[in-house]
């Protein structure tokens, strides 16, 4: 009697369409002037020019020009939030028609990643979200690529994350680098290398740091972010393209 009962109120229970089930669906009336979409631009806009700590729902209901609890109505809270963000902005990410060839194609999202990070710099300080339409589309074309190579599941996955971790975590320090030299108001490598010489001079004449002494003395792209971001990804390809013969 008991399980009956509980099967009933299982079976009683509603399931709601998820977030992105609900944002694919037509409109259903004129009176819909909030959308997931509206939504999504106006988190983003504010995120751009104010940091993603500035997205509450109260800051966006003010934006978008309607009561808290209507935003609350289309979106549960920050984490649908942040999903819709990095879902349209991660639109734009899309690999050439002419990309031939698993590394092409791994590389070209790998650079447009990176300069997507730099426009909207929050989506490295907000939780990676993979599970939105757009990264998810991002996702297949590279797993695509890599499946035709005919790699085993466990390979394929571990060569795409590799190449995205490289891409986050090296996009991520460039951006915390640009705000730290904004914070401080200098202008370029230059002018925050002279500012932090008195560290750094002691630190070299303790003569413990040779090799990083070199660098200092001999490096030609110490500013060269692009170069040295490239060059590092094709490091991580052709460790790829080595281990697994592809």
């Amino acid at each position: 009697m008991a399980a009956r009962k509980q099967d009933e109120s299982d079976e009683s229970k509603v399931v709601e369409p998820s977030l992105w089930e609900r944002m694919e669906r037509p409109a259903s009336a004129p009176r819909a002037s909030l959308s997931l979409d509206r939504i999504a631009a106006a988190a983003v806009e504010i995120a751009d020019e104010e940091g993603a700590a500035a997205v509450t729902m109260r800051r966006l209901a003010t934006k978008l020009g309607v009561a808290p609890m209507a935003a609350y109505r289309h979106v549960a809270g920050k984490d649908d939030l942040w999903a819709l963000m990095v879902d349209r902005v991660s639109r734009q990410l899309a690999a050439p028609d002419d990309a031939a060839g698993w590394r092409e194609v791994l590389r070209s999202f790998a650079l447009q990643t990176r300069e997507l990070m730099l426009a909207h710099p929050w989506m490295g300080s907000i939780p990676l979200i993979s599970l939105t339409p757009s990264r998810m589309t991002v996702a297949e074309r590279q797993l695509a690529a890599l499946a035709a190579c005919g790699l085993d599941a466990d390979s394929m996955m571990a060569a795409f994350r590799a190449v995205n971790s490289y891409v986050n975590g090296s996009t991520q320090a460039e951006i915390v680098l640009r705000e730290y030299q904004e914070r401080h108001g200098w202008a370029g490598g230059d002018e925050t290398r002279r500012a932090l010489a008195p560290q750094m001079n002691y630190l070299m004449s303790t003569g413990r740091y040779p090799t990083y002494e070199y660098y200092g003395a001999e490096a030609a792209r110490k500013d060269d972010h692009t170069w040295a971001f490239e060059f590092g990804l094709d490091c991580v390809l052709d460790g790829i393209a080595e281990r697994l013969g592809i």
